[in-house]
C-alpha cells in the first residue's frame, strides 16, 4: 500500500471514530484512530500517516491546538479537519494555518472520499518533488545552487532541511558566494513559493530614506511623502524578505525591526495603528557578523533573533572542484540568454580558472565566462576569450598594495585616502566590492567615499 494511503482519524466520540474508520478502510486507506490530540501525536509516530482528518472541538488538546503541534514536526501531513455546526469560523482559521481542508458534519460521504483522493493525490506529487529534489542534489543542483563538493553538499541538506519551516535564517559570506541565491532557494522550496520574495538592500538605501523603504509610510509622514506607501514588509505578504548587507543598517532601524520580528506586527511612519504581518524574513551579510557587533554596526539581540539557522556560504577558492559544474550550468544559461552555442571549455581554460584565487567569488566566474560566451559565440571557450592578463596576478592583501604606495610629507589624509583607494581600485581591475574587502570598510562606505571625491574633483 502506498504511504500516502494511510489516515489518523481522530475524534473524541467513540460511535463516529469507528463509523468513520470503517468507511475510509472501506476505499482501500489503512487507518488507525485517536481520540484527541495528545494521543493522536503519539501514534502519529508509530503509524506515520500522511493525511489527518480530526475533529475540531475536543477535550485536552482541540484540532487547532494539534495543528499548531504539527507544523513544528519534519512529518509534512495533510490536515482535514471535522466542522460541527457553529465551527466554521475555526474550520477557515485551520485553513490559515496550513489545513489542507474542512468537511462539515454530517459528513457527506461522497464529499469525503473525495477530499481524501485529493490530499492523497498531492502528497504523492509532493513525495516524488521531494525525490527529485534529491536526484538533482545528488547531480550538483538544488534550485539555482550549483555544486558537488562536500561543502555544497552540506549546505544542499541543510537548505532542504529548514525551507519548510517559517524559521529565520542568517546567510554569511564573502561578496559573490551566492547569498541571495541561497536566499531565493529556501523560498522556492517553501509553502511560501507562490507568494512575493522581496529582496532589499540595506546598504544601497540612504538612511534617511531605510525606514520607509522597509516598514512603509502614510501620506504626510515626511517631506515628500505624498501618498502612503506600502513597505518591503507589506510588499512581502505571505511570502519571503531578505534583508541583505544586515549590517547596514542603521542600528535605531535595526531596533525598530527586532520588535517587528517579535510581534509580527508593524506600524508604518506617520501611522497610529499596527498592521499585522505573515512573512518569513531572511538576512544576508558579507561581514563577520560577532566583529560587527564589536564594533556597533548589529545589534547582539537582533542578531540571535535571525540567527536561527546560519548559512555560511564559502568562498570559490575554497571549493574550486565545483568550477566545472558551475560553469557549465552558466555557459547553458547564458547560451539561451545571448543567442549563442558554447560547447564547454578547453583545458587550458580550466586549469587557469582552477589556478586562479577568484576574489570576486561565483559572481567573478559568471562575469568572466559571460564576457567569454559572448566573444566567442559557438564553440569552445579559449584564452582569447577571456579578459586581457585574467588570472595572471595572484590576490594581493592591503599591505601589499600598501608598499606600492608612496606619500610625501605634507600630504594630507584625506590626499592619502584618496590615494589609497584609487590604487586598490586599480588593483582591484575596478572592482569595487573587493576593494572594499581589502581596505576594511564596507562597500556603501566606498561609494560614498568616492561621490565625495567626484564632487571634489568636478568643482576643482
Amino acid at each position: 500500500m502506498s504511504a500516502a494511503r494511510k489516515v489518523l482519524i481522530v475524534e473524541d466520540e467513540l460511535h463516529a471514530r469507528l463509523g468513520l474508520a470503517e468507511l475510509i478502510s472501506g476505499w482501500g486507506y489503512r487507518t488507525e484512530t485517536a481520540e484527541d490530540g495528545v494521543e493522536a501525536l503519539e501514534r502519529i509516530q508509530n503509524f506515520q500517516p500522511s493525511i489527518l482528518l480530526s475533529d475540531l472541538k475536543m477535550p485536552r488538546m482541540d484540532g487547532l491546538q494539534l495543528l499548531a503541534q504539527l507544523q513544528e514536526q519534519p512529518l509534512k501531513l495533510a490536515v482535514i479537519m471535522l466542522t460541527a455546526q457553529g465551527t466554521i469560523d475555526s474550520a477557515v482559521e485551520s485553513m490559515r494555518l496550513g489545513a489542507y481542508d474542512y468537511i462539515q458534519k454530517p459528513i457527506d460521504p461522497h464529499r469525503l472520499r473525495t477530499i481524501l483522493t485529493n490530499a492523497c493525490r498531492q502528497q504523492e506529487t509532493e513525495r516524488e518533488l521531494e525525490i527529485a529534489r534529491r536526484c538533482l542534489r545528488d547531480t550538483g543542483v538544488l534550485g539555482a545552487l550549483v555544486g558537488k563538493s562536500k561543502i555544497m553538499q552540506e549546505i544542499f541538506l541543510l537548505v532542504e532541511q529548514i525551507a519548510s519551516s517559517n524559521v529565520s535564517v542568517l546567510i554569511t559570506g564573502e561578496s559573490g558566494t551566492g547569498k541571495e541565491i541561497v536566499a531565493r532557494t529556501l523560498h522556492q522550496l517553501s509553502p511560501r513559493a507562490a507568494k512575493p520574495f522581496v529582496a532589499v538592500n540595506c546598504a544601497a538605501i540612504p538612511e534617511t530614506l531605510i525606514e520607509s523603504e522597509i516598514f512603509g509610510h502614510e501620506k504626510g509622514a515626511f517631506t515628500g511623502a505624498v501618498e502612503r506607501r506600502a513597505g518591503c514588509f507589506e510588499l512581502a505578504e505571505e511570502g519571503t524578505l531578505l534583508l541583505d548587507e544586515i549590517g547596514e543598517m542603521p542600528i535605531g532601524t535595526q531596533a525598530k525591526l527586532l520588535r517587528v520580528l517579535e510581534d509580527h506586527r508593524l506600524r508604518r511612519l506617520g501611522s497610529k495603528v499596527e498592521t499585522a504581518i505573515d512573512v518569513r524574513v531572511l538576512a544576508a551579510t558579507n561581514k563577520m557578523p560577532q566583529q560587527a557587533i564589536a564594533a556597533g554596526q548589529l545589534r547582539s539581540d537582533l542578531y540571535y533573533r535571525l540567527n536561527v539557522f546560519n548559512i555560511h556560504m564559502p568562498p570559490l577558492r575554497q571549493h574550486k572542484e565545483d568550477i566545472p559544474l558551475l560553469a557549465e550550468a552558466m555557459i547553458r544559461d547564458m547560451n539561451t540568454r545571448h543567442g549563442r552555442a558554447v560547447q564547454g571549455i578547453d583545458r587550458e581554460v580550466l586549469e587557469i580558472f582552477q589556478s586562479y584565487d577568484w576574489p570576486g567569488n561565483v559572481r567573478e566566474l559568471r562575469n568572466t565566462l559571460e564576457r567569454a560566451v559572448i566573444l566567442c559565440g559557438e564553440g569552445d571557450l579559449h584564452r582569447t576569450h577571456l579578459p586581457p592578463g585574467f588570472g595572471t596576478t595572484s590576490r594581493q592583501s592591503a599591505q601589499d598594495i600598501s608598499t606600492h604606495i608612496s606619500v610625501s610629507v605634507g600630504t594630507t589624509v584625506e590626499e592619502a585616502e584618496r590615494l589609497l583607494i584609487r590604487k586598490t581600485l586599480e588593483s582591484t581591475r575596478n572592482n569595487k566590492t573587493r576593494a572594499a574587502e581589502i581596505l576594511g570598510i564596507s562597500l556603501k562606505t566606498l561609494h560614498n567615499k568616492l561621490k565625495e571625491y567626484g564632487a571634489v574633483e568636478t568643482s576643482s
